[in-house]
């Protein structure tokens, strides 16, 4: 079964690298697995990380680089207490906060979230919407990537209104362009070709 969040999805800081992530990512991880219950440590995770891609006001603060380091811990406790997070996640968004890396935490956290889909063998199929599927366009589309041999998948909807229509699908590395903003790229270099 197809496990769905959807997104707004919050840019990323232009200079972290995907490394970092997972450099923070393998760490916790590793905490997880020595010190925690793995599965409900993920559980949190996941939590913390749709609460950040539902909320336009705590993204905006974790980019704000103008707040002092003790302000920043301090808030980020209070979310963890509002969103009943356990030791291993308080204590990585600590230590990202004390590092200056809030900019970096939704990063961070996918990256904990592909690795835990890893760990329990699911693909991840990214897929990005002019507007939000309907529950019968996600079932279709589970259907129709169980048909093509992806049946352990973790879907992650993003909504991107500059594809105007249909949808790009991102199955690891290869990637499906149906969107109306493709063909139309694809188009004019057609006929730049003709030309």
């Amino acid at each position: 079964m197809a496990k769905l969040e959807t997104s707004s999805e919050m840019p990323s800081e232009a200079g972290v690298s995907s490394s970092l992530a997972r450099r923070y990512a393998r760490g916790f991880y590793k905490y997880v697995e020595d010190n925690a219950d793995a599965s409900d440590a993920f559980t949190q995770v996941t939590r913390l990380a749709r609460a950040i891609r539902q909320s336009t006001a705590l993204q905006q603060f974790l980019r704000d680089k103008r707040i002092q380091v003790t302000d920043s811990v301090k808030a980020v406790e209070a979310l963890a207490r509002s969103l009943e997070l356990g030791d291993a996640v308080r204590r990585l968004v600590g230590v990202v906060a004390q590092n200056r890396r809030l900019p970096a935490l939704a990063d961070i956290l996918s990256a904990i979230e592909a690795l835990d889909r890893a760990r329990r063998g699911e693909v991840t199929v990214e897929v990005r919407t002019a507007s939000k599927l309907t529950d019968a366009q996600r079932d279709a589309l589970s259907a129709r990537l169980a048909e093509a041999g992806y049946g352990r998948l973790a879907m992650v909807e993003h909504v991107d209104p500059a594809l105007i229509g249909g949808l790009v699908v991102k199955i690891g590395p290869k990637l499906f362009d149906s969107s109306i903003s493709g063909r139309l790229t694809r188009l004019q270099f057609a006929m730049k070709g003709a030309a």
